[in-house]
């Protein structure tokens, strides 16, 4: 039995319709012997007795909470239980392809990289259209009549860009942010900086914690041999749209957008916060009311969507006030269950037994 050097820890993103998917890519496209936590916030009852059956099959540790997890708190929740070199933070949105783990690791070791991420894209066809191939983040100082202004500067690389149009332009490269679709970290980090910050429920929880890294003498690399694709989907039924609707929720988007800003000392006059607040809502007006609106004979009316927005706002105040009275006391009790005495071996590996 080989020892794995790498644990794997999904957690839920923003819906759990596609766990399985996920899942099984994982275990169909990695070939190195890996530990695996997966993080399971109040999944639906049909996600929930798929995660046993699996993890008592392939022999992975599930924690499982019965409220809702912000990012954060899921990703701390398996933190304290790796015990290996290196994990991997990736959500269970994400589908990889093969050799996507050889690939980090192998950039990791010969960089010595704090954290590697690979090339995620976004949508179907999977692996097609770049989503995320690293990217800028630093604090910028600004002296002004009124004194100094602190901002942030981020830089997407290749976002939005058809894999097959830049391919020749993609190659290893140092850069300053990953984002927790997934990537790759050393454990020891943690040592240093401490668990991830709660206080981002929401949104730049990926900056934070990339600029903590480097502000620790971390680096940070992108690995564009190794492929990911998160598939943003959101199926019409209550398990996932009320996750959504919460993970994206002004409410939770505001405290994140608040706590960074007085984190880093941020001006939040700034045309950075100016875009983010007047976009409050977004996500889940794409996503979820939108489509929903095309379903109508005339869902297409700008005043009807103008009025379903206002409705939706009430509504998502509504939502987010009762979970956050259901959890007043704030505390998370995990239930864990360790189906891990199984022999840590790749796919690969069993099926060469199979064949003996």
């Amino acid at each position: 039995m080989k020892q794995p050097k790498i644990t794997i820890v999904v957690s839920p993103r923003e819906q759990f319709s596609l766990s399985s998917q996920s899942l099984e890519s994982i275990y169909q496209y990695t070939d190195l012997p890996f530990s695996l936590i997966y993080v399971d916030g109040a999944s639906p009852p049909q996600v929930q007795k798929y995660l046993e059956t699996k993890a008592q099959e392939k022999g992975f540790k599930i924690i499982r909470t019965e409220q809702y997890l912000s990012p954060n708190q899921a990703r701390n929740l398996a933190i304290p239980h790796v015990q290996t070199e290196y994990l991997v933070f990736i959500d269970n949105d994400v589908i990889v392809s093969p050799n996507w783990l050889d690939h980090l690791l192998e950039c990791a070791q010969q960089t010595r990289a704090t954290i590697v991420c690979p090339l995620t894209c976004i949508g179907k066809p999977i692996h097609e259209i770049i989503h995320l191939a690293g990217g800028e983040a630093r604090i910028l100082s600004e002296e002004t009549k009124t004194g100094i202004k602190r901002k942030v500067h981020e830089k997407h690389y290749f976002v939005n860009r058809p894999v097959a149009d830049v391919h020749e332009q993609l190659h290893r490269q140092q850069c300053e942010f990953a984002e927790f679709h997934c990537m790759l970290v050393r454990t020891s980090i943690f040592d240093q900086i401490g668990l991830l910050d709660e206080g981002l429920l929401n949104t730049r929880e990926h900056i934070d914690f990339c600029m903590s890294v480097t502000n620790a003498g971390g680096t940070v690399y992108c690995e564009p041999k190794s492929v990911v694709t998160y598939v943003p989907e959101l199926p019409f039924n209550w398990a996932d749209i009320s996750f959504f609707l919460l993970r994206w929720s002004d409410e939770w988007e505001l405290a994140s957008l608040e706590h960074f800003s007085q984190k880093w000392n941020l001006t939040k006059q700034d045309k950075y916060f100016k875009k983010r607040y007047k976009r409050l809502g977004h996500r889940r007006h794409h996503a979820f009311l939108k489509p929903l609106l095309r379903r109508l004979p005339f869902g297409d009316s700008p005043w009807l969507e103008q009025q379903a927005i206002a409705m939706e706002r009430r509504f998502n105040r509504l939502l987010t006030s009762r979970y956050a009275k259901a959890h007043a006391q704030g505390k998370i009790s995990p239930q864990i269950k360790d189906f891990t005495r199984l022999p840590l071996v790749s796919e690969r590996e069993l099926a060469q037994q199979s064949k003996k």
